[in-house]
């Protein structure tokens, strides 16, 4: 039956939202696209110096200087720095240098504009920065992800021959933020050209304040002027169709002076087409200003029709169906791309995330370039847009707190401005995790900034992303104040129990978790299944964490307790993954460990590839049937030790084969929440929630129904050589399939492009993945070749490779492969014809993909400086290498550098979180290496061992030789033992002539929190 559903905040916190639109007033057409009647593409003909990478202040070089080179905006100076630790870098930063940059582009109007109205529009300049025209400062915007306009009317020549010059200044003195901000005009640049009578900017705003399934009204408000005498204008709205076809127009009068007047119009629309996650359907809306019965301004704006509501009780609705947000965080880096905005790249990784089964997206922690909002709009995203990191008080020395008193209230009205005709935007947030509450002033400006949101959009509620709520608020505290003034609240890393109470004490207020989980992990990397949180490994090269969703820092809970505690509360409107990719910056935990430069806790690394954690929320957010085997690398494990093998599916019964032969059938059980929502676990304890100290799993997190288990299937395999097969099935019917094959010797490259043609606009990308392969096409899973890109009939416009311990420069024309794979991300060069693509390395078959490009051509200059290969780093010998590392201080070379205060060791201790107990526990084996470079002749090994209440002298060492392609064990081993620490035990072979030799070493009490081994010294004999 028809129900009325008006934009609404009730008492009892209840919301529900009429529809909205798109692109507001001026197109925010992304670059490439077709130029509207008053917006042209102004991101072409720039150039760019660097003056510096300190952010010191720096006037514009002279004209002729020879820093100065041709850029295509948007633009990221940072991204194609080397990474360096330094003064004026932070592994926030990604280690890449901020700076001050100049940019400068000259053009001429032509006559037929005099009289008219021109500005310039910037979507977003990183950061403080300042905009001259012919010498003269024109404006000032420090925040660098909002978007600001620049009046030139009076200013710029429209005879079309004097030459018009506008310059800008951007100034990141780093650290300017928490993670990577990158550096320069990183967003699309319009000119914008009208007529004295015009519709404002940001002037349309369009919402459903009556919406059912047969009828809606839709209330246009269109704010227009005229700047040069009062007129008598008609204001003339269309809605059209997505064909185009008419479907509602209604006009009406305005007297327009120089004072804005808004003009109010509803038009009914009937059977519209509503707009959802499944058919994110859109109407257009077209905008007429007319005088005299002549069109003086046009602009068209996209709409979507639907209702939403967050209620506290029922959680999150869209069109009155009940949906759980599954949703992730991204924050505004491209990977390679640095904070250049490009609409492909962005698109791809929606699409990834899409994949994934995510239907919401968080932009954090700032407002997101309008395409995002676009993109989101056109694949069925809701959104949550964010303002801010950091309100007054800074999180770090050069961060937005500098700007706060004076720009927030402009900054998040141009948030709101920009994104509030979007139908998948269904929240505002004011801020995320500041450090102002807790505190008077920040109920204060929680209220100034709630107000400043409602004084342009009264139809979404207004929330905030939080840490302080992990435990309930006193009444009358100012945490408690600030939450009953916001609709709703999301709680970051909150337990189960945490959110149950916030529930019971706020029940007129909606719940979601605005960052969920945060495991941090490296694809391809694997420790330790037995433990619930392992420690982090040290040892330069192999800094990465276990991809079995077990590493967590001390606020975070692994994937699979966030997806069980959302699964299990039907008034949580849902939750938001950190993070749905790397990101570029915040390497937790490996803070001061250069060149560690990017997060790990995406679902998938920064190149795009997916890791085991993108499967096991897709095995629960997904319903096509799917099956995951993890680890990946069934090759590098002992014969006949055992592995750990997990299986993620959303099918209840799976059988694993090796090589034909059944190694059991494993089935989830059917099991049903309290609210009757069915799922699939396996019943058993989990040992992941120590808060948990009733019921039948003690220590386990437990459903409201009572029952335990996990979200994956397993298996412990002995290894052996050969393929690993799980087979998922229905009945008697396979459904899915996913298997892993040992790899041989890597023979070849091969490339693969996602897509086999792409316009020849200049700006369009294809990505091209490269595999390392054996002779059958295996990918070789620890395979790290250097590959070098050549590119014809286009350009290279970076490379990546998901490794988030590399000081590789992001647009060099060769990447190492990590763990078999590599990216190159590939530029159309503005002109028709075949891209062809090689993949070059030594000693490997050269890969190879062709792209046409194809369609519009243009005439833009390549947005990325010449690539450069970075010269191999000097490599110091001997060198050190060891299995793990416990702590930073404690690596493999500190047991060479003849310091007996020093030495490498295996020592841990994972601090407890708010699930976990603290974690200490010996590996059972560990292994150190030397490697000389040069052949020498070797005999013996002196090892001293540290003995004390952590370590314990190993139990058995075996000793190896490198052939020249493998380790194989040394003859005639001969072990004197001492049991002092630090002195040495003298282990004697036949002699070996080599480059390397290796210990293996066994603990003597492993799985203890005494069972560590350190080497202090280690030295050898002739």
């Amino acid at each position: 039956m028809p129900v009325s559903r008006r934009a609404v905040i009730s008492a009892a916190g209840v919301v529900v939202v009429g529809g909205g639109v798109a692109s507001p007033g001026v197109a925010f057409s992304a670059p490439g696209r077709e130029k509207t009647a008053r917006s042209e593409d102004f991101t072409g003909g720039w150039r760019f110096a660097l003056v510096n990478t300190d952010g010191a202040e720096a006037g514009e070089p002279a004209v002729n200087d020879r820093t100065w080179r041709d850029v295509t905006l948007p633009h990221d100076w940072s991204i194609g720095l080397d990474p360096v630790a330094g003064p004026h870098t932070t592994a926030g930063s990604g280690f890449l240098p901020g700076g001050t940059g100049w940019y400068r582009k000259t053009f001429t109007l032509p006559s037929s504009l005099a009289g008219k109205r021109v500005s310039i529009e910037f979507d977003g300049v990183y950061m403080d920065a300042r905009v001259y025209f012919g010498g003269r400062e024109v404006a000032y915007h420090p925040y660098g992800y909002t978007g600001f306009a620049v009046d030139l009317t009076g200013l710029a020549h429209t005879d079309g021959k004097t030459p018009n010059v506008i310059s800008v200044r951007a100034r990141n003195q780093v650290p300017s933020s928490r993670w990577y901000s990158g550096s320069g005009i990183h967003r699309s640049v319009r000119l914008v050209v009208t007529d004295p009578v015009h519709v404002v900017r940001h002037g349309v705003f369009v919402t459903t304040p009556q919406l059912d399934r047969e009828t809606a009204t839709v209330r246009v408000a269109v704010t227009a002027v005229s700047e040069a005498r009062a007129e008598r204008a008609t204001v003339v709205v269309t809605i059209r169709d997505a064909r185009g076809r008419r479907v509602a127009t209604r006009s009406a009068p305005a007297a327009l002076d120089g004072t804005p007047l808004t003009t109010t119009l509803e038009l009914r629309v009937r059977d519209p087409r509503l707009w959802s996650m499944r058919d994110p359907y859109l109407y257009s809306v077209e905008t007429r200003l007319e005088v005299g019965g002549r069109t003086v301004d046009t602009t068209t704006t996209r709409s979507g029709l639907r209702w939403f509501s967050f209620h506290p009780a029922d959680g999150f609705s869209l069109n009155g169906e009940r949906v759980k947000l599954r949703g992730v965080n991204l924050h505004h880096d491209l990977g390679a791309l640095g904070a250049a905005f490009h609409r492909d790249a962005a698109e791809r990784q929606l699409r990834l995330m899409l994949s994934m089964g995510v239907n919401a997206l968080r932009t954090s922690h700032n407002p997101p370039a309008p395409d995002v909002v676009e993109l989101c709009d056109e694949l069925g995203i809701v959104m949550i847009v964010e303002a801010f990191d950091c309100w007054r008080t800074p999180k770090n020395k050069y961060d937005y707190g500098r700007f706060f008193d004076q720009h927030s209230e402009s900054d998040i009205k141009e948030m709101v401005h920009a994104a509030k005709n979007s139908p998948s935007v269904v929240l505002w947030s004011i801020g995320n995790e500041v450090w102002d509450m807790g505190t008077e002033a920040g109920v204060r400006i929680t209220e100034q900034l709630i107000a400043h949101v409602r004084s342009v959009d009264t139809t979404r509620p207004v929330t905030m992303g939080s840490d302080r709520y992990r435990t309930v608020p006193a009444d009358g505290s100012a945490n408690d104040r600030i939450l009953r003034l916001l609709d709703g609240m999301g709680l970051n890393y909150n337990t189960a129990g945490a959110v149950d109470a916030l529930h019971a004490k706020y029940p007129d207020k909606f719940f979601y978790e605005s960052e969920s989980a945060s495991s941090t992990m490296t694809r391809g990397v694997y420790d330790r299944p037995d433990l619930l949180n392992t420690g982090q490994d040290h040892t330069p090269g192999r800094r990465g964490m276990s991809s079995y969703d077990n590493n967590l820092a001390s606020w975070t809970m692994s994937g699979e307790y966030a997806l069980k505690k959302d699964r299990d509360r039907p008034f949580f409107a849902g939750q938001f993954l950190w993070t749905g990719i790397d990101y570029l910056g915040e390497p937790t935990p490996f803070w001061d460990d250069f060149p560690v430069k990017s997060s790990f806790f995406g679902a998938v690394d920064t190149a795009g590839f997916p890791k085991d954690l993108y499967h096991l929320f897709r095995s629960q957010w997904t319903t096509e049937p799917m099956v995951h085997l993890l680890p990946v690398d069934w090759t590098t494990h002992r014969p006949g030790a055992p592995v750990a093998v997990r299986v993620h599916s959303n099918v209840d019964t799976v059988e694993l084969f090796l090589d034909g032969r059944s190694l059991g059938v494993r089935r989830f059980d059917r099991k049903t929440t309290v609210h009757g929502e069915p799922y699939l676990e396996t019943t058993e304890p989990t040992g992941d929630d120590r808060t948990v100290a009733g019921g039948p799993f003690p220590g386990s997190y437990t459903s409201p129904n009572g029952s335990a288990g996990h979200l994956y299937l397993s298996w412990t395999v002995p290894f052996q050589p050969g393929e690993l097969v799980a087979i998922a099935r229905r009945g008697a019917t396979e459904v899915a399939r996913d298997s892993v094959r040992t790899a041989g010797a890597p023979v070849a490259v091969l490339l693969d492009a996602d897509r086999d043609r792409i316009d020849a606009d200049g700006r369009s990308l294809c990505f091209v993945s490269a595999r390392v392969v054996d002779a059958r096409g295996v990918t070789v899973p620890d395979a790290g070749h250097l590959i070098r890109f050549e590119v014809d009939g286009g350009r290279l416009a970076g490379l990546d490779n998901g490794r988030q311990e590399s000081g590789e420069n992001y647009q060099s024309t060769a990447r190492t492969a990590f763990n078999g794979l590599a990216l190159a991300i590939v530029r159309a060069n503005g002109r028709s014809g075949r891209i062809r693509v090689r993949a070059v390395s030594d000693g490997l078959r050269t890969g190879t993909a062709t792209v046409i490009a194809a369609g519009r051509t243009s005439h833009y200059a390549a947005n990325f400086p010449e690539p450069i290969s970075p010269a191999p780093a000097a490599q110091a010998f001997p060198r050190a290498d060891a299995s793990f590392s416990g702590t930073a201080t404690a690596v493999p070379s500190a047991m060479l550098d003849g310091d007996p205060a020093t030495g490498w060791s295996t020592y841990f201790r994972q601090e407890a979180t708010a699930l976990l107990p603290e974690i200490s526990s010996a590996h059972e084996t560990a292994w150190v290496s030397v490697d000389w470079h040069d052949e020498r002749r070797c005999s013996g090994v002196r090892a001293s061992f540290t003995t004390d209440s952590a370590h314990s002298r190993p139990s058995a060492i075996t000793v190896s030789r490198w052939d020249g392609s493998a380790f194989v064990p040394v003859q005639d081993i001969r072990i004197t033992w001492t049991d002092r620490s630090d002195e040495p035990t003298l282990i004697t072979f036949g002699p070996v002539t080599t480059s390397r030799l290796r210990l293996d070493l066994t603990s003597a009490h492993p799985r203890t929190a005494r069972g560590f081994l350190r080497l202090s010294r280690l030295e050898f004999e002739d």
